[in-house]
């Protein structure tokens, strides 16, 4: 079987016994990092034969092994990774009798990878507190491809003693990671980042309709504009397959509508005002309504297109 992340070098850190929750397009290239990096890895995932299929191919690393729930897997973890799909998730995972929590040794340390609330990362941190444990919320931004290369940016909240250990072995899946404050900050600050993703992605794609509509030679437009003050990761990385009509990859609407709500509520709650991007947000909608759920975020061009 062909590896599912891309090989690259790590930085050499102490090996480590640690967990990763959740295997999904990000969790399962995420925690193979850390195994190829030399850690002794633990997994858990909901439908256990993804934790199986992850331990027969990152067999050839340092014991990996799966487990029936959180709180195995986290037993005598030195840091417990997770990465699950929203805040209802993430407390099924840690609390609970069969939650990581449970399992965790005094001292040990819950970094958590989902794009969840503000809210729940402070709440999950005040639980990990009181029963002598560590959590730092720290969402990821780079998408399906930043996990499988090993080049995520990860926004992190908590305690910076605790970001510190912890940093250079989330390094291992990582190009940045950044502690940017108390607990709940790095959610925010994964908040800004999808603000900024939607109003760029509406404006490449009105962009490149009105091109399109205007007989110009997209692929070609975008290779000039891309060199000066226009040039966006999106422009670099999408511009062409919005141009071909391709979505069928990358950042599903489902989850940046997701993302929107978080954002969205957040904003009502600290006196925001974003019309740009609850505007986006309900453009999102109507690609869902055109059966675009799982499309790319880039899929906003196709309500544009849509005859």
């Amino acid at each position: 079987m062909p590896s599912s992340i891309q090989a690259r070098s790590y930085d050499s850190t102490p090996s480590l016994k640690v967990a990763f929750i959740g295997l999904g397009v990000m969790g399962y290239p995420m925690a193979g990092h850390l195994a190829q990096a030399g850690h002794q890895v633990t997994v858990y995932n909901r439908t256990a034969k993804k934790a199986q299929d992850w331990v027969a191919e990152f067999a050839a690393s340092k014991a990996p092994a799966h487990a029936p729930t959180p709180r195995e897997a986290a037993a005598g973890a030195d840091i417990v990774f997770c990465c699950v799909g929203n805040d209802d998730d993430l407390r099924s995972v840690t609390t609970g009798e069969d939650g990581a929590f449970a399992g965790m040794q005094r001292g040990a340390v819950f970094v958590d990878h989902t794009t969840a609330s503000a809210d729940v990362a402070r709440e999950l941190y005040a639980q990990a507190q009181a029963l002598g444990l560590q959590f730092i919320d720290a969402p990821v931004s780079g998408g399906q491809a930043g996990a499988v290369n090993g080049q995520l940016t990860v926004m992190c909240g908590g305690d910076e003693a605790v970001f510190n250990t912890i940093k250079p072995v989330a390094m291992a899946f990582s190009r940045a990671c950044t502690y940017l404050g108390e607990s709940g900050s790095g959610q925010l600050a994964k908040m800004v980042n999808q603000i900024c993703i939607a109003g760029l992605v509406q404006g490449l794609s009105e962009a490149i309709a009105f091109g399109m509509n205007a007989g110009l030679n997209m692929p070609q437009v975008l290779d000039v504009v891309s060199k000066g003050a226009a040039q966006s990761w999106q422009m670099e990385n999408r511009g062409k397959t919005m141009v071909e009509g391709k979505f069928d990859f990358g950042f599903a609407v489902d989850w940046m509508r997701k993302d929107l709500g978080l954002v969205l509520d957040e904003a009502k709650r600290n006196g925001s005002r974003l019309p740009v991007t609850a505007l986006v947000d309900q453009f999102y909608a109507d690609v869902q309504q055109m059966g675009g759920n799982r499309w790319d975020t880039s899929s906003l061009i196709a309500r544009l297109n849509k005859k």
